[in-house]
This record gives C-alpha cells, structure tokens and sequence, in this order.
C-alpha cells in the first residue's frame, strides 16, 4: 500500500541521516588516537586486517574509516593482524605498517598497545614499505618477547613468504629483506612521528581551505569539534532585568 512505501521511505531517509550523522561527527582514526605517551617504546596499533583474512582493508584518509581496496587475488591470509600506527607518516606517504602477533584475530579499527620488538625491511614496486613488528602487549602468550629473534624461525619464514607472494598474481613486485630489531623498529617510528608533525604543520601553514584532500575534512570537522566546545564553555549571558 501507499502507507508502506511512505514509511519504508521516511525510514530509508532517516538512516540516511543518521549515517550521515554519525560520519560527520566521528573521531578520525589517524589524526585522533594517541600513539600513546610512551612511544616509540609502546605504541597504540589500530588493526585494519584481522589475522587469517584475505580482505585489504586499509585506511580511508578522508574519513578515517576503513574501506575495502581488493580481495587478495593469491590463495594466502594475513599471517597477523596488520594495520597501522596513528600519528605516524611513512615513505608511502602513508601511517607506518604495523604488524601485531597474538593469540587471536581481533575486529577492524580494533585498537591495541602493542610493543615493538622488529622491523621488516621491504620494497614494494621499488618504494620502502616497512612493517613495523610487534607483540600485543595484553596477550600473555605474547607480550614477554623483546626481539624478532626470539620467535620460532618459522614464524619469520610465513611473514616473509606472505609478503613475497601475496602481490604475484596482481603481477606486482615486492621484495623482503632483512628483519632487523627492536631499536631500528623504534628509530623508524620516531622519524615517522617526526615527518607526520612536519606534515600537520605544513598543512596547518597552508592558506585557509588549501589543505591537502586527506587532511581537509579533518580541519573541518576540527573547527566544527572547537567552535562547539567554545560555545559550550562561553560564560551564560546575565538574565536581562524587566
């Protein structure tokens, strides 16, 4: 009837909105979580691909949401769970890679404190892409290892082979070099913390709504955020006597 449809319609519009909403107003996953305030030694880790997944997920910087780039076109899964480090810029111009071994898969965006104990050199069609190895620092199992040559070696030989294969059917080339330990892990990432706030600044000196399109939205939702709180702390006009 006529009735349904309306209301299939009013409900379709204010999910729409509320979607719309709940976009708009969220916290941005780079920009927004603190790598923690003992970095590099401890780092906040946001997972984008559970272990055992054959789905790229990776960052949407617009929206700091995730969105799907490809399904694997190898017959592999991810050896851990993969995602990235916030408040991080790596060559890729991307957050730095990170790579979390524990126990279980945990859901996208989950966020966890994670220590790093290696790092995996690696090019990817000839560009650095290094992947930042970590243990979760809440898993028992897991988070006494202090060094990648702590792991049993086969551990190291599916992290190596899963990189080296994982592109050959997109008849891409990746190459995997040495695994190298904890302090050149922590040396990436203060360079990444360095050339992540060199970048906010550079964006920040930028003339009003020259902002590069991954860091825009950001600002806008910034303002938005800090025009509210200003609002909200502002002193109440005095009542008007009559």
């Amino acid at each position: 009837s006529s009735r349904v449809l309306w209301t299939l319609a009013v409900t379709q519009l204010s999910t729409f909105f509320l979607v719309r909403l709940f976009v708009s107003d969220m916290a941005h996953a780079w920009h927004d979580v603190d790598i923690g305030e003992t970095a590099p030694e401890v780092v906040s880790g946001i997972i984008e691909i559970p272990k055992g997944s054959k789905v790229k997920y990776e960052l949407d910087k617009d929206t700091g949401l995730l969105k799907v780039d490809r399904i694997l076109y190898s017959s592999v899964m991810y050896p851990a769970n993969y995602g990235f480090i916030p408040q991080t810029l790596g060559e890729d111009h991307d957050p730095l890679d990170i790579l979390v071994l524990m126990q279980e898969s945990v859901y996208p965006l989950s966020i966890l404190r994670c220590k790093p104990i290696g790092l995996m050199k690696m090019l990817d069609q000839g560009e650095g892409d290094d992947k930042v190895i970590c243990v979760h620092l809440d898993d028992p199992e897991f988070r006494n290892y202090n060094h990648v040559n702590e792991l049993p070696a086969h551990r190291l030989l599916e992290l190596r082979r899963f990189f080296e294969d994982y592109k050959k059917l997109e008849n891409k080339e990746v190459q995997v070099h040495d695994f190298l330990g904890p302090e050149e892990a922590r040396t990436i990432i203060r360079q990444g913390m360095d050339a992540y706030e060199k970048y906010v600044e550079h964006q920040l000196s930028r003339p009003d709504g020259a902002y590069s399109p991954a860091f825009a939205r950001y600002m806008q939702l910034y303002a938005k955020h800090s025009n509210a709180a200003a609002t909200a702390a502002a002193p109440a006009a005095p009542a008007s006597s009559s």
